[in-house]
């Protein structure tokens, strides 16, 4: 079973979780990617609920905050896991929106507050076995710097792209790279 997860403001029905689930659906690998709550510990709640939930081997793919998320919780339960353009430090890079902060997804609007701010920083995550884990990168990355996630986890297995944005602009050419990760 595949969990997706999906980075701030954004939903389980994006670009990317819909371009994944219909790789993985071909494949007929089981692949779910829920829409979560901006709130980060009714996010973090329901993805542990689901990880507890599914009587098999369960593994990871999370995009920006979503890649936060995916790195804590396969740390905590010792899942594999693609991290594509990851916030490695969400309780800063995530201040600007206090207020007032858009749904990428339905052009809807939520309140970001600094109690979410330190929600996240509740969270805590280390640089340890990185063997599990995939990191996929581009260097332009209008949102994060692609550096800090290298710097964090050199000895992850790493897709660094020149160019590109934060979405991972056209990431369909590593879906089989991913799935080998993370199924063989």
């Amino acid at each position: 079973m595949i969990i997706y997860i999906h980075g701030f403001g954004s939903s389980g029905l994006g670009g990317k979780s819909s371009q994944l689930r219909e790789y993985f659906n071909s494949k007929n690998i089981p692949f779910i990617a829920p829409s979560l709550s901006y709130i980060p510990n009714l996010a973090l709640e329901t993805l542990e609920e689901l990880i507890l939930s599914y009587n098999q081997e369960i593994t990871l793919i999370g995009s920006s905050l979503g890649g936060y998320y995916t790195l804590y919780l396969s740390q905590k339960y010792r899942l594999k896991a693609v991290l594509i353009n990851p916030s490695i430090k969400p309780y800063k890079t995530l201040k600007p929106y206090v207020g007032d902060a858009p749904s990428f997804y339905d052009e809807s609007s939520f309140k970001w507050t600094n109690t979410h701010i330190k929600s996240l920083k509740s969270y805590k995550i280390s640089p340890k076995k990185q063997k599990r884990l995939m990191l996929m990168l581009q260097k332009g990355d209008e949102t994060l710097d692609y550096q800090k996630a290298v710097d964090f986890l050199p000895k992850a297995k790493h897709i660094i792209e020149e160019n590109g944005n934060h979405s991972f602009e056209g990431i369909e050419r590593y879906f089989e790279k991913i799935e080998a990760f993370l199924v063989g």
